[in-house]
């Protein structure tokens, strides 16, 4: 009776290269497959062909010519297909390192000179830094960080306000936001000065089939203008103007511009910046519009 799993056979006095391996018809089969496909790669086609003849019966000597490969190889992956079957001849076993892993200290003294200090000679740490510093690679150093989602190169920038009103003017603006008052309008407010009014110095061509638009190189200056601008953020609306000089003055003109394009029966809520143009007591007096409020 011929046996279903593959076997190594054994007789007292018999030399290790007289195995006698059995195989299934299925995995014959897959082993014909595997040896058959072009896109298998080269080392799993000789051990596959390994099994294969050890199976037909041939002795190692044979096999050994047959697959170009060492004795010790050979009896490797006979006994690896009678460990593990066909998936064992598709993966190599996975081998320790040839270099110890980091020890739980090292990865602590890397963290802790991460966050609380700093290099003599630079505004944060580098991989390459950090390894000369504890004596490790720069690799070890980045993989280190990765784990403990650290990036000594990033630094999130905060500003908090002076202002003693801080506190009433968000609570006001984001009021606006989550619930506006009914029958009035809420406008961002903010403007763009020292714009540059630039113009070439001769006129270039139009954009035409096969032949990009064309512009000179330099250009003349024609001063500067100051753009004002209010967003309604339910509609899109922008309400703009330019004006030559950036002044309480011209910013008062602005704001009666406002007046007139919104709806008379709707009030105006203004959303501003700390500006010194928004604060001037002109601006801020009672006397300019019944209808407009400043936040």
């Amino acid at each position: 009776m011929i046996p279903i799993a593959p076997q190594i056979s054994h007789t007292v006095g018999m030399r290790r290269d007289d195995i006698c391996l059995y195989l299934s018809r299925s995995d014959r089969a897959r082993l014909e497959a595997i040896i058959n496909n072009r896109n298998t790669k080269a080392k799993v086609i000789w051990r596959a062909k390994i099994v294969m003849a050890t199976a037909d019966g041939h002795g190692t000597n044979e096999i050994m010519r047959r697959a170009g490969m060492s004795k010790p190889t050979v009896w490797r992956w006979q006994e690896r297909y009678i460990d593990e079957g066909i998936e064992g001849l598709l993966h190599d076993k996975t081998r320790p390192s040839r270099i110890p892993p980091l020890s739980e200290a090292v990865k602590l003294a890397v963290l802790t000179k991460t966050a609380t200090e700093e290099p003599a000679d630079a505004t944060h740490w580098s991989r390459a830094s950090m390894a000369e510093a504890i004596g490790i690679s720069p690799s070890s150093v980045g993989r280190i960080w990765a784990e403990a989602g650290l990036k000594p190169h990033l630094v999130k920038r905060f500003k908090i306000s002076n202002d003693p009103r801080f506190e009433e003017k968000v609570t006001d603006i984001v009021g606006l936001y989550l619930d506006p008052p009914e029958r009035a309008v809420v406008l961002s407010v903010d403007e763009k000065s020292q714009i540059q009014a630039l113009d070439r110095t001769q006129p270039g061509l139009p954009l035409k089939k096969g032949r990009a638009a064309t512009m000179t190189h330099d250009y003349k200056r024609h001063g500067t203008t100051t753009l004002f601008a209010a967003l309604d953020m339910k509609s899109g609306l922008v309400i703009g103007e330019c004006r030559p000089r950036h002044r309480a003055r011209e910013f008062l003109r602005f704001l009666r511009r406002i007046e007139h394009t919104v709806l008379p029966h709707l009030d105006v809520h203004l959303i501003c910046d700390n500006y010194s143009t928004h604060k001037t007591p002109e601006v801020e007096a009672p006397s300019i519009s019944n209808r407009i409020t400043e936040c």
